[in-house]
Parts: structure tokens; C-alpha cells; sequence
């Protein structure tokens, strides 16, 4: 009964027992047999003896197994090489493939899940498909959910999975569940069930010894949790159960500053109407009119304004008119202007200094919003247009705004205006005007003293080198150090302005009457043949005529400059005196 198998070129015979080997293997051996088999027989030809096994193993005794018989074709068929082993295992694990595809289709759930596709499973939830139904391994969907890494699928599951049972809670606590039990944020059940303004379940809890005054980690009661979300519902339950109104966190924010901040405008009328303290701040002195001005809520501000107090908004070093014109909030600040808030209060010096441009007024966060409607309100109301280190006016000229520069020029603004903190020898205003020269223009035309640009320290002797100043005046933060005074010669030697300096020159030329100009100027003028011209202009003595208008228009003063129109002159001489002709 032993195997016999015979030398090269002699019959062999395989013995029942080689049959009962493979018979004992299971599939997956015997495709790893195959496949072993198959490497083996690439690496060296079929002996004589291999191609004999091969032919005795494609034989068909009653005891083989159907795998490994051969599927040579009927004699009236056309001959084919015989199926060996190997070829024999590999069809049947294939048609083992084929046949359970067939038979188990891919769940859609479980397709769903692997493609990450949010939309096609939330709609199978939504139709009531069964997610506590595991597979045959014993699998969740909330399983496939983590094995595929699908993040957004997995928490689409969760809150599935998150169902009311106002029965469950019931049994729960008549079973003595503890009602006040936290979480690791201190979250309880009431809190749970606020948020989602579930009053059966709230009911359930509360009567079940549930406090209403529990508070998390962060402070936060039930109460709090109610106005921050917006349920008014459990916000009446809440209060009816003797729930603190004035609730505060940790960070010192009340119910009602939460509920101004997220704009649930029927929970803040509740609270007020309870008797919620409107004059309670946060740990940064900010109150609910602050938060309500700052995110435009006009309804919440006009609910709020009779209950505020003027004196702790002042001591809160931040007007609520700040916070409006900042965000561009315009119907807010007619509102708080119409309630007569102080449109001058500035901010106080802890809270400017969170500004690089040291801001103080109200006027200017609309100036550099560009707002001219807020400008013009704000105007009207009596701001100050002088009152910030940085004037107004110098951001409505870098804004190229003329319409807000006219506004605030007509309402007061210096148009010699400095800057304290960076000091030069001429008005910021012709600094900042430089490189547009038809805006230098109209502020000169406006009474914009020029005299100041020539009256070098310097004069003709030889100049210190040139500072850079775009690294001192283009938004640079203030410095505690006492700065240096800039000439109007050393500003225009900057390589940004240089090539400017001529037309420049020449435009404040027409503003001023005998002038010399430094070494340094003239070298610039003497650096483009086209500038000779304005080297000639700059020779005394002046016209007659010229120094006459100048000495008018000094007479007149530069705040009727513009009121020239309404004199008692003659037009032409109007005319002359507003540069409108040369004659």
C-alpha cells in the first residue's frame, strides 16, 4: 500500500494513501500546496516521472475529491492537455470566489460607509435602517465605521445612535439612578436634556432629585447652558423650578451676556423680563450692550438700553459706539447716538494700546472702515476729529477717500496735522499726500501750509545720509524711544519718493512765497534736465501778484479758504485766490 514511485523513465504508481493526504486538507492548504507546487515546477522542466504523477493524478477514482479531478472533455470533443493540481485547486477557489459574490451582494450600509458617503447613509438612517443588526462577525455598522477610518461616517452613527427614551430615563430613576451624576466635564443629565429642550425628559430629572444649580467644569448650570442655545422652553421650565437667572461661568459671562452674544432675541427679552441683570461684565468688563452693539443686533440693543448703566459702560473703558463702528453696524450707532452716548468717549489706554495706531475715538474706526456714512453720522453728533494720535484725516488721505477728507476738513480737522509720535519738520497731511499729486494739490488749495517743506536745518551745507522712511511711517508700530525729527528733504531722498521730488517741489511752490531750497533739493532738481524749470520758479523774487494772493488767503484763514465763494469779491479775484487761474 506504500507509495511506489519508480527510477527516471519507469511507471509510477501512486498508493491510496497519497489520495487520503489530500483529502485531509482543508481549501486553503491546498491552494497553498498548488501555489508551491507551481514555483517549484517553474524553476526546473517536468522528469518523466513528475509527467506520469501528473497523468495518475488526473485520473477520477470514486474516492477523489472534485477539485483535483481532471475536466478533460468527452471523447467527441476536441482534445485538450489535461488539467493538473494546481489549475484544478485554482478553478475551485475561484468559482468558491465567484459563487459566494454572487450569493452574499455587498451591503449598501456597508458600501456606504466605505466610500465615506455622509449624505446616502444618513438617508438609510432616515428610512429606518436597523444599525444594531451585526453581521456574521459579529460586526456594528459603528465597527465598519472605525475600520475603514470614516471620521465623519462614525459620528453620523453616533448621533443615530443617541435616541430620546423618556422610558428609559423613567425606569432609571425610580430604580434610584443618581440624576446628578457628571461626566468628566461635569455634564449632567439636566444639562444634557437643556440642550436639547427636552422638557418630559427635564421633568423626569428634576422631580427625580436633578438640581437645577449643578454646574460643570466651566461653571456653566443648566440655566446658562438653556440661554446660550437658545431654548426658551427649557428656559421657562428652568426658572419655574427656581433656576438662578444671573448665573454666571467661570470666565464671569452671564446668561444674558451668552444669550446678546449668540442673538437669541426672544431668550433675552425673558431674562429681562425675570429680572436679569443687565450690568453684570465678563472677565474682560464687557457687557451684554457691548456684545449686542458689536454683533448688530438692533432689537437686543434697544432692549437693552434702558437697562444699562452710563457709569459702568465708562468703566468699562470701551464705548458700545466703538464696538458699533468697528463692525460697520450703522443702524446700531444711530441707535446708541440717539440714546445720547457720549460719541467723544475714548477708549481707555490698556484697550488702545491693543492697536498699533494707538486709536482712541470712535471717528476713526469708521474713518479706516472707510465708512463715510458712519463718518458723516458720527460728525453730526459732534466727534472730535481731532482727538487720536494719528489724525482722521491722515487715513482718509491714504484711503484717497475725498468725499470723507471734505467731511471731516468741513467738520474741523487740522490740516496741518502732525504725528506726535513720528515727527517731521512739515505737516503729516503733505506726507501722506506725496505720491498722489492731485490730492496734494487739493489740500493745498485747502490752506495746507507748505512754508515748513523749505526751511531746511541743513540749508546749503552738506546733509547727514538719508533715513528710510518706509520702515518708519508705513504702519509702523509706535516706539517708546523719543524719535528724530525727518526734514522735508531727507522724506523725499527716499528711493519710494525720489523720483517724485520735482513735481512734487514744484506743485508746493505755487503754495509759498520766497524760499530757498536746501542743497539736497537742488540737487534733485538738477538730477532730471525737465526739472530745470522748477529750479527757475523757486528763484526770488516771486511774482507780485503771487505773493499778494498768498498774503490774502492768510488773511481769509485757512478754515474760510473754503467759504472763498460766499465773500464779497469779485469773481475773477475768487477765481485767483482758489488757483482756478493764473491770471
Amino acid at each position: 500500500m506504500a507509495t511506489q514511485i519508480s527510477t527516471r523513465g519507469s511507471q509510477c504508481t501512486i498508493g491510496q494513501e497519497e489520495y487520503s493526504l489530500y483529502s485531509s486538507l482543508s481549501e486553503e492548504e491546498l491552494v497553498q500546496m498548488a501555489i508551491e507546487q507551481s514555483l517549484a515546477d517553474k524553476t526546473r522542466g517536468p522528469t518523466a516521472a513528475e509527467a506520469t504523477v501528473s497523468a495518475c493524478a488526473n485520473r477520477q477514482p470514486a474516492h477523489f475529491y472534485p477539485w483535483t479531478r481532471s475536466t478533460a472533455p468527452p471523447e467527441s470533443s476536441p482534445a485538450r492537455a489535461p488539467m493538473g493540481l494546481f489549475q484544478g485547486v485554482m478553478q475551485k477557489y475561484s468559482s468558491s470566489l465567484f459563487q459566494t459574490s454572487q450569493l452574499a451582494p455587498v451591503d449598501p450600509l456597508i458600501k456606504a460607509i466605505k466610500n465615506g458617503d455622509e449624505e446616502a447613509l444618513k438617508t438609510m438612517i432616515k428610512e429606518g435602517k436597523n444599525l444594531a443588526e451585526p453581521n456574521k462577525e459579529g460586526w456594528l455598522p459603528l465597527h465598519e465605521a472605525a475600520y475603514y477610518g470614516q471620521l465623519g461616517c462614525l459620528k453620523v452613527l453616533q448621533r443615530a445612535c443617541e435616541r430620546k427614551n423618556a422610558e428609559a430615563v423613567k425606569i432609571l430613576v425610580q430604580h434610584n439612578a443618581d440624576t446628578n451624576h457628571r461626566c468628566n466635564r461635569g455634564w449632567t443629565a439636566l444639562h444634557e436634556s437643556v440642550s436639547r429642550n427636552d422638557l418630559e425628559v427635564m421633568e423626569i430629572l428634576v422631580n427625580g432629585g436633578a438640581k437645577v444649580e449643578s454646574k460643570n467644569a466651566y461653571g456653566i448650570t443648566p440655566l446658562f447652558v438653556a440661554a446660550q442655545s437658545g431654548q426658551l422652553e427649557a428656559l421657562r421650565f428652568l426658572a419655574k423650578y427656581g433656576a438662578d437667572i444671573n448665573t454666571q461661568a467661570s470666565d464671569s459671562a452671564s446668561a444674558l451676556y451668552e444669550a446678546c452674544k449668540n442673538e437669541h432675541e426672544e431668550v433675552v427679552e425673558f431674562l429681562l423680563l425675570q429680572g436679569a441683570d443687565a450690568n453684570k461684565t465678563n472677565k474682560d468688563g464687557l457687557l451684554p450692550l457691548h456684545i449686542a452693539s458689536k454683533k448688530g443686533n438692533y432689537r437686543i440693543v434697544q432692549m437693552l438700553l434702558p437697562v444699562t448703566s452710563r457709569t459702568r459702560v465708562r468703566r468699562s473703558g470701551v464705548s458700545p459706539l466703538h464696538l458699533a463702528a468697528e463692525r460697520n453696524n450703522d443702524a446700531v450707532l444711530e441707535a446708541l447716538l440717539s440714546a445720547r452716548f457720549d460719541v467723544n468717549a475714548p477708549l481707555a489706554p490698556e484697550r488702545a494700546r491693543l492697536y498699533e495706531d494707538r486709536r482712541s475715538s470712535a471717528l476713526y474706526f469708521a474713518v479706516v472702515n472707510n465708512n463715510v456714512y458712519a463718518t458723516e453720522l458720527l460728525l453730526e453728533h459732534g466727534a472730535d476729529p481731532n482727538r487720536d494720535v494719528i489724525s482722521p484725516l491722515l487715513v482718509a488721505i491714504r484711503h484717497g477717500c475725498l468725499r470723507t477728507m471734505q467731511l471731516l476738513l468741513d467738520h474741523g480737522a487740522n490740516i496741518d496735522a502732525y504725528i506726535a509720535t513720528h515727527p517731521t519738520a512739515f505737516p503729516a497731511t503733505i506726507m501722506f499726500a506725496m505720491k498722489c499729486l492731485s490730492l496734494l494739490k487739493f489740500l493745498m488749495d485747502l490752506g495746507c501750509d507748505g512754508e515748513p517743506c523749505f526751511s531746511c536745518l541743513y540749508g546749503n551745507g552738506p546733509h547727514p545720509p538719508a533715513p528710510q522712511p518706509s520702515s518708519r511711517f508705513n504702519d509702523a508700530p509706535v516706539s517708546d524711544k523719543e524719535p528724530s525729527v525727518v526734514q522735508f528733504c531727507e522724506f523725499v531722498s527716499a528711493p519710494e519718493v525720489s523720483r517724485w521730488a520735482g513735481p512734487i517741489i514744484d506743485v508746493l511752490l505755487d503754495y509759498v512765497g520766497n524760499v530757498q531750497l536746501c542743497s539736497r533739493l537742488k540737487e534733485h532738481i538738477d538730477s532730471f534736465e525737465d526739472w530745470a524749470v522748477i529750479k527757475e520758479k523757486a528763484e526770488p523774487p516771486r511774482p507780485l501778484a503771487h505773493l499778494c494772493r498768498l498774503r490774502v488767503r492768510k488773511a481769509i484763514g485757512k478754515y474760510r479758504i473754503k467759504l472763498l465763494d460766499t465773500l464779497p469779491l469779485p469773481g475773477r479775484l475768487i477765481r485767483y485766490l482758489k488757483y482756478e487761474n493764473t491770471q
